[in-house]
């Protein structure tokens, strides 16, 4: 008798990508909304990554299931334990060298909003002692303002709520993010103003842990096909950004 090892319906692929069965998505939530950002909803979450997260799932033939996090910072730091599959995220030097990057599918800038009745009209007049700047703290956008702004203080919180608020209040003098999501973000605060500038080019990518090169082709060929069979410009439309242009790389 021959005895062989191993499972004859063993697949390297989903034994990679989705080693509980499941394909677990990391998503970043606030009400931004936008190409990274997801929001919580009554049956769940809504979002760009919401989306291409269940398609991906969809194609690999398994469950989606979503693990939410308040920003791309924890995304990455849970990388290295195992906590999630594929994600969705800005990318940058320091990030890459936590997790693998596929094709980027978003390309923004990103500038600051000041507080409703500031004197603030552009980054001269923002980067001044006793300023202080927020960002969603260990993001991309985060490390581009801290190297942007030589005088003014910038100061990293945990969740977009937390900074949606103190500005609100009048407690900060500026929120560092995309201009999509300020754009937004400044309806809902009357008075505040986006500035015209531009500190930083930030692009987002299908990322997925280190190491795991099977999952990483698998993720950037879904990402490529994404972007020419209409499911990426459905995701958008789907999720508020029908007049969003498409800039991928």
């Amino acid at each position: 008798m021959i005895l062989v090892s191993g499972s004859a319906n063993a697949d390297p692929l989903k034994d990679e990508i989705a080693p509980t069965g499941k394909l677990r998505v990391a998503i970043g939530i606030s009400p931004a909304g936008g190409a990274y950002w997801s929001t919580k909803t009554e049956n769940g979450y809504a979002g760009v990554p919401v989306d291409l997260g269940k398609a991906l799932a969809d194609q690999l033939g398994v469950a989606v299931e979503y693990v939410a996090y308040p920003n791309s910072g924890k995304i990455t730091d849970a990388a290295a334990t195992g906590a999630w599959d594929v994600s969705f995220l800005p990318e940058d030097p320091e990030r890459a060298k936590k997790i693998a990057f596929g094709p980027i599918y978003e390309v923004s800038e990103a500038t600051y909003i000041v507080k409703a009745g500031s004197p603030i009209k552009d980054f001269a007049s923002l980067d001044q002692a006793g300023v202080n700047v927020a960002a969603v703290n260990d993001t991309t956008t985060m490390r581009g303002a801290m190297a942007h702004l030589k005088n003014a203080k910038v100061t990293g919180y945990q969740t977009f709520d937390e900074i949606f608020n103190l500005l609100k209040d009048g407690k900060i003098d500026a929120f560092a993010l995309s201009r999509d999501q300020l754009n937004a973000l400044a309806k809902k605060l009357p008075g505040s103003r986006v500035l015209d500038e531009t500190f930083k080019q930030t692009v987002t990518a299908v990322a997925v842990p280190l190491n795991h090169p099977l999952s990483l082709d698998y993720a950037s060929k879904f990402m490529a096909d994404a972007k020419t069979n209409g499911l990426l410009r459905k995701a958008f439309d789907n999720n508020g950004l029908k007049d969003t242009p498409l800039r991928a790389k």
